[in-house]
């Protein structure tokens, strides 16, 4: 439709449209995917995470009741940013030790040389001589293991709570039926607690939608960094588009790209809710049933 062989030819409409569709505005839209893909892959490992963490601090052995407790208390007393810089480090570290061993069980050396932390070349993680996309996709997956262990946390909390609120009565009355406490905890207690745990998990997934960003911070060219690399200002020597400072259009459209999925995420939750709500004892069961009266 347009010729954007030569852009010093162009303006207006055609000129905006091949701008838009240059390659590493192609990455932006790229970004999105990925943006979207941190979100897909982190929410069930979190929330297994969570539920661990949860499963864990209602146990009824100590031990094991005191790695979930700490788990809980470590993770939501430390600011989250702090934890997204540590864990991305000592993960990739604790990967890289591991292999280490693996790879090169005669090095002599000390791996901890003051500040530095030095293994083995066949130890890197990944391989100097690895392509580009390995490094991304390394990076991407330390991110996401970063995000779920973060929100496995607040989400082992919210769990947690929601376990604690399904009504004791149907817990003994499980038990005097005869069932033994596995199949109370996931015939009874398990489906019982969504229905408490759905709202402060719909908060979780809000705030782990508007944390998305922290890829940036991580290394991950994500939306945030596109936004502000394309918007800055550039001038001819260094790009076909030349253009002054966009970073506010592109942080405005940053900032309706969230509150347009932030609100299509509170329409499936507020189904979700009522589904789960239906014919339950509770508050939100109850207005239903006022309101089919």
């Amino acid at each position: 439709m347009f010729d954007c062989t030569d852009p010093s030819q162009l303006s207006g409409l055609s000129w905006l449209m091949c701008y838009l569709t240059t390659g590493k505005h192609l990455s932006l839209y790229i970004s999105v995917g990925t943006v979207l893909l941190l979100l897909a892959i982190t929410a069930p490992t979190a929330l297994l995470f969570g539920f661990g963490g949860a499963s864990a601090a209602r146990s009824r052995i100590p031990p094991l009741r005191w790695i979930g407790k700490g788990y809980i208390a470590v993770v939501r007393g430390v600011p989250d940013i702090a934890f997204f810089l540590f864990f991305v480090i000592a993960l990739d570290q604790a990967f890289e030790w591991l292999r280490h061993k693996w790879k090169c069980p005669d090095w002599s050396e000390p791996i901890r040389q003051g500040s530095d932390f030095i293994v083995c070349a066949e130890a890197k993680l990944p391989l100097g001589t690895a392509p580009q996309w390995v490094h991304e996709t390394y990076g991407f997956f330390v991110a996401v293991l970063t995000f779920a262990i973060v929100f496995g946390a607040f989400a082992a909390n919210v769990l947690y709570g929601a376990m604690r609120a399904v009504p004791r009565a149907q817990i003994e009355t499980a038990e005097a039926y005869g069932l033994s406490p596995r199949q109370t905890f996931w015939r009874i207690l398990v489906p019982q607690m969504w229905v408490f745990a759905l709202p402060g998990l719909s908060n979780l997934w809000m705030v782990l939608i508007k944390a998305t960003p922290l890829l940036f911070l991580l290394g991950i060219e994500d939306i945030v960094y596109w936004a502000r690399e394309l918007g800055s200002a550039k001038t001819p020597r260094f790009t076909d588009y030349p253009h002054g400072d966009w970073r506010m259009w592109y942080f405005l459209a940053l900032l309706i790209f969230y509150l347009a999925f932030t609100r299509v995420s509170e329409i499936v939750l507020d189904r979700i809710m009522g589904r789960l709500t239906r014919g339950q004892a509770t508050l939100a069961g109850e207005a239903q049933r006022k309101a089919a009266a």
